[in-house]
């Protein structure tokens, strides 16, 4: 593994990862981000952040064979590893205690 860091867009991808499960792929992350955060980001920079994470060891990937619809492509399937699960873990973790430490956070 690389590094544990994880950038916003980054978490992001891998939380919309969770929520699709066996459904996680390019088109369907991009739609799943643009629904949950009101972004859209270009199919450039989302593969590059699913490259980025896998890499990093928080991401494994597998190829559904190629369709007639698809014109002969296949289609990318993307799901999170262990140590993927175990970041995102940690940053909520992290999140929710620095959340806890702010005074009056109820109230505002």
């Amino acid at each position: 593994m690389k590094s544990t860091n994880l950038g916003e867009f980054e978490e992001l991808v891998m939380l919309t990862i969770g929520v699709l499960q066996e459904d996680a792929y390019g088109l369907a992350i991009k739609d799943e981000l643009e629904k949950r955060t009101g972004r859209t980001p270009s199919i450039g920079a989302l593969h590059s952040a699913l490259t980025r994470l896998e890499e990093k060891g928080f991401l494994k990937s597998v190829y559904e064979g190629a369709t007639e619809n698809r014109r002969g492509r296949r289609k990318r399937f993307y799901s999170l590893t262990s140590s993927g699960l175990e970041a995102i873990k940690q940053v909520h973790e992290m999140r929710s205690e620095m959340i806890q430490m702010i005074p009056n956070i109820s109230a505002k």
